[in-house]
């Protein structure tokens, strides 16, 4: 648990001035408007390189003042000046021994990789500053400006809520802290832009042990004739001999260094990987689960090492991830040398550890504590902000998450965090800032941060954008889903959802003074709010409208050009912070065009535009839309087959009966005796169909319909397309195979556009023709999610 001192600090906004009960006249910074205090910092640190956040504290210290109050105070470089002095970083510690000691006090013993603490106090007209390394020299400062009511909930001068404060005075303030976790940061990925200060101002910082998919580079001339680095003598001794002379110079010159498998899965023909293995199955991946043996791996490059180089403080890195993401099952504790992070990277990214609907994070929260065992506690959550490639630049919360999970990291003992970002603030939001107030306390009360920030943040629209966030933040956490990436939107943002959130949008915009405030920074910033919130609700109705009219509709044409459309509005949203999106304006990660692989938003709008081709007369002509609910019915036994379910009709009379009873948590409870109706324009799983455990639904399932053609419509060229179905499948047509589709069961090693075309030249009939569809799912996301055709090709 972290340790704290005396915190004697109370904020009074209405007064404001800092007050408690203690004896003794306020220390005035700041009075009608006019800074009497002095930054004091030592000038040594302007000029060494291990000071810059020294130097960045006193300087945001003075800066964020002068917003505050309008005047900067002044900035020295000793403790001579007279009047409120502002004591900043290594002067601070030399002016007032002390400090040290309630910094060595509180501070972890014993720490992985460094001990993080701050101390903020007065004394007399001195108020003291400082923390245990540079970086920590800057948290206190942050900590200090965040009593005083500053807040940097988004990155750049947009997220900033600094109040207007002519008058600061500050009593009685003892504080020191040290917080729970050593590694709290983030990346930003696919060329996310910069976020300046943001991280550090809210308690991050830039402490990490190496994790790149290095472990390639060093077996590849191991490799025999054929194979790959993805099949590796992983155990063998030779192997670990011969990582460990490759690493030998830089781990005696104390260098961290990764061991980190490459981004892909791992196989083995050695014997003795096969005896570990045991024969167990990761069954997110698949594959082999190979955790066993990479520990044997790890442990001996370690071990060589180690040995060899006793002094050496040098860490290995290496990412428990992919099929090594399940932990060890034999007895096997790490060498002291070696530093684990754990990638959930398949596990239900949208609920906590503690969720009821999440069966999925049941088993990583145990995962995790095994880990931690492994490890002696030398383990990071590789984290991730979002859900993964739900990336289409719309609202991904993960906050609800964060707030149950770091519970549990804290019991756990690990050492922190590393979080992916793509930094785009559309999608995430606040989930940064929660992230780095959490990861700093984890008894942070987000409630009330979350009402505080609806107020600061948005101020006279405070109340409709209170509702609007919390009906997305409701969506999110209550919904049924535990996949992950882009098909999973229109089970969150259904229609019922977007009718709440403009009712709530349009109360907003009526709440905008007609005097919108400009003449004020506050005021300027509240209408630069709300024209934010204006363009990311461009993006988020326009593509829902895009998706409602390809899954639903067949209507690819509208589809596309709604697409199109709003990727300009995203365009647009970029082109007014680039830190709001994925398409950077300059360094763009997507192109502006439609086109590339269907997992982006261009992409997808280019699948749309070529299905369009299909029914237009360009390369096919509509012939009728199949119908968009099918019966449908679980085959948890395999029994369709046996039970010649493709040839006899689908029984209803149970679902026509009862259907009104079932919604989307009930239906796990649906007899998997009978059929009942599902819709075709989003996935089985994200309509309630699971297992009775409430696990997402895998194995067999059937789809099946009928319908009444004419003569002149199964003349010539007709096929079926299925533009977004999952997984393995058949199709039967009256009663008979006439399809086969494989697929890869990771299907994020796909193409993305999840299409089957099946020409069915010959197989059917004038008057009525059944349809079927038999499912594997094996993992994840099955069946369809988009309404299927038929079209006549082109000639």
């Amino acid at each position: 648990m972290p340790r704290r001192l005396r915190f004697n600090c109370v904020i009074c906004l209405v007064c404001l001035i800092i007050a408690t009960s203690a004896p003794g006249a306020p220390l005035h910074i700041a009075q009608q408007g006019k800074a009497v205090a002095v930054v004091c910092v030592d000038s040594a640190a302007a000029e060494a390189e291990d000071r810059t956040w020294e130097q960045r504290a006193a300087a945001d210290l003075a800066h964020y003042i002068e917003v505050m109050c309008g005047a900067a105070p002044a900035v020295a470089n000793d403790v001579n000046a007279d009047g409120p002095l502002l004591v900043v970083g290594q002067l601070a510690l030399r002016t007032e021994p002390s400090l040290q000691v309630a910094l060595d006090q509180i501070k972890k013993q014993d720490p992985v990789l460094r001990a993080d603490a701050i101390v903020v106090r007065r004394d007399g007209n001195r108020i003291y500053l400082a923390g245990t390394n540079d970086i920590s020299h800057y948290h206190a400062v942050a900590w200090f400006l965040q009593q005083l009511g500053c807040r940097w909930y988004l990155p750049t001068e947009i997220g900033e809520c600094i109040p207007d404060r002519p008058d600061i005075a500050i009593d009685e303030l003892d504080h020191a802290y040290a917080p729970p976790f050593e590694m709290r940061g983030y990346w930003l990925s696919w060329n996310g832009a910069p976020h300046g200060a943001f991280p550090q101002r809210n308690f991050m910082n830039n402490v990490s042990v190496p994790s790149r998919h290095m472990l390639g580079g060093y077996v590849h001339d191991l490799m025999p004739e054929g194979k790959s680095h993805y099949n590796v003598a992983i155990s063998d001794p030779a192997t670990a001999a011969h990582i460990a002379a490759k690493l030998d110079a830089d781990y005696a010159a104390g260098k961290n260094l990764s061991l980190s498998i490459s981004d892909g899965l791992y196989e083995s023909d050695y014997a003795g990987d096969a005896e570990l293995q045991a024969g167990l199955m990761d069954k997110y991946f698949h594959k082999p689960s190979l955790a066993d043996a990479f520990m044997v791996l790890y442990n001996g490059v370690a071990r060589r090492l180690q040995a060899k180089h006793p002094e050496s403080k040098s860490r290995l890195g290496f990412l428990a991830y992919a099929n090594v993401t399940l932990p060890p099952q034999r007895e096997i504790i790490a060498e002291p040398a070696l530093f684990a992070y754990l990638a959930p990277i398949d596990i239900d990214p949208s609920h906590g550890m503690d969720h009821p609907e999440s069966p999925p994070r049941h088993e990583y929260r145990e995962m995790l504590y095994r880990w931690a065992e492994v490890m002696a506690g030398r383990v990071a959550i590789y984290d991730y902000d979002q859900g993964m490639l739900v990336w289409r630049d719309i609202p991904n919360p993960s906050h609800t998450v964060f707030r149950q999970d770091v519970q549990h990291y804290r019991k756990a003992g690990i050492v922190g965090f590393n979080t992916e970002s793509r930094g785009a603030i559309a999608t995430t939001f606040t989930n940064l800032y929660f992230r780095g107030q959490l990861m700093w306390d984890p008894d942070a009360d987000v409630d009330a941060m979350l009402a505080e920030f609806y107020e600061r943040y948005y101020g006279p629209t405070s109340e409709p954008m209170a509702k609007f966030w919390n009906a997305i933040y409701k969506a999110w956490d209550e919904s049924v889903v535990t996949e992950h990436e882009y098909q999973i939107v229109p089970a969150i943002y259904t229609p019922a959802l977007m009718a709440e959130l403009a009712g709530y949008l349009d109360a907003a915009y009526g709440a905008i003074p007609k005097v919108n405030g400009r003449r004020s920074r506050n005021g300027a910033l509240y209408v630069e709010r709300m024209e934010m919130i204006r363009r990311m609700w461009a993006v988020l109705e326009g593509y829902m409208r895009m998706v409602y009219a390809a899954a639903r509709d067949c209507d690819y044409a509208a589809a596309a050009e709604i697409g199109k459309q709003t990727m300009a509005a995203r365009l647009e949203l970029a082109e007014m912070n680039p830190t709001f999106t994925t398409r950077v304006v300059g360094k763009a990660a997507e192109p502006t065009e439609p086109g590339g692989s269907a997992a982006w938003w261009p992409g997808e709008v280019k699948q749309y535009m070529d299905l369009a081709a299909l029914t237009d007369g360009t390369n096919g002509t509509l012939i009728r839309k199949l119908p968009l609910d099918w019966a449908f019915r679980r085959d948890p036994n395999d029994t369709g087959l046996a039970g010649n379910w493709a040839r006899l009709p689908a029984d209803l009379s149970y679902w026509e009966a009862h259907h009104r009873e079932y919604n989307l948590v009930s239906r796990k409870d649906y007899p998997v005796t009978e059929w009942e109706m599902l819709s075709t324009d989003i996935y089985p799983q994200a309509q309630g169909i699971r297992h009775p455990d409430r696990h997402s639904y895998t194995g067999y399932m059937w789809y099946k319909t009928t319908i009444d053609l004419a003569e002149d419509e199964i003349a010539g060229g007709v096929h079926v397309m299925f533009p977004g179905l999952f997984n393995e499948c058949w199709l039967y047509v009256n009663g008979a195979l006439v399809g086969h589709r494989q697929i890869n069961f990771m299907w994020w090693l796909t193409d993305y556009k999840f299409q089957w075309d099946v020409d069915l030249e010959g197989r059917l009939r004038a008057g009525s023709n059944d349809i079927t569809v038999r499912c594997y799912n094996p993992h994840h996301f099955g069946g369809m999610m988009r309404r299927p055709f038929l079209y006549r090709a082109t000639q």
